[in-house]
């Protein structure tokens, strides 16, 4: 599979996201005009939830979903509070929600913490919006973690599995990814899977596309059951379109 083929597939999949603490109604704009680039349009962007409403905006009548953070990034376990939030991003038109999985509560064995906040938000979003849940599996570290946290978050009723916010010192890895891939497929449901933070060339994206592919067979890995959450990607998948040298192995041009 060429580059370009590669970075097509990965572009239609991408959840373009803007999640820095600086970020301005101008990059809001900025973003949504990179969304729906003729080269794609990307899956979605993925926005702080002062900003659903612009996003709205420059993005009617376009197929480019909004989505939203809750819980973010600290993952809380204050559940009233969370589905509070997240009904307020549904009503100002958010199509997906982003919640982080309460993982300190993961972590320290407190499992019913975290199902009721996933059941809770599942309660809300609906008519065809989507859950996915961020795992945090930087900070969850252990396998057995990771995978426990994966089985909540589905049988909870998540769309799907997430593996960060990014703004953890570890984000997505490929062995993360390969358990949330495994949990998925024992499951039996529909989930997705978004790899996110850290994600940054062509050769990044490749190596999830690749892993979703061995796991759930070719052809499963599409925007409805697979996202790359990330920004600075972007350009490498356009540059590598487009045919200009050297930009898949360092997302530069």
């Amino acid at each position: 599979m060429s580059d370009a083929t590669i970075a097509s597939r990965a572009l239609r999949s991408l959840d373009l996201t803007d999640l820095t603490e600086t970020c301005t109604d101008q990059a809001i704009d900025a973003l949504c005009k990179r969304a729906v680039d003729p080269h794609g349009p990307v899956a979605a962007v993925c926005v702080w939830p002062q900003f659903v409403k612009r996003s709205q905006e420059n993005l009617r009548g376009s197929p480019v979903r909004i989505a939203t953070v809750v819980n973010f990034p600290a993952g809380g376990e204050d559940v009233s509070r969370v589905t509070d939030d997240t009904q307020e991003a549904l009503s100002d038109g958010a199509n997906e929600i982003d919640l982080v999985l309460p993982y300190g509560a993961v972590r320290r064995g407190d499992l019913a913490v975290a199902t009721e906040m996933v059941e809770a938000v599942r309660d809300l979003v609906d008519q065809g919006r989507l859950l996915k849940v961020i795992l945090e599996t930087g900070e969850l570290k252990d396998p057995h973690l990771i995978e426990t946290a994966s089985r909540i978050a589905i049988a909870a009723g998540a769309d799907f599995i997430k593996t960060s916010t990014g703004k953890t010192p570890v984000s997505a890895t490929p062995e993360a990814a390969e358990i949330m891939l495994n949990a998925i497929r024992a499951s039996g449901r529909s989930v997705g899977l978004k790899p996110s933070g850290g994600i940054r060339t062509v050769a990044d994206a490749k190596i999830y596309l690749d892993l979703a592919d061995r796991v759930m067979g070719p052809g499963w890995a599409t925007p409805r059951t697979f996202r790359i959450g990330a920004s600075s990607v972007y350009d490498a998948l356009i540059a590598a379109i487009e045919g200009r040298a050297g930009t898949a192995a360092t997302g530069t041009y």
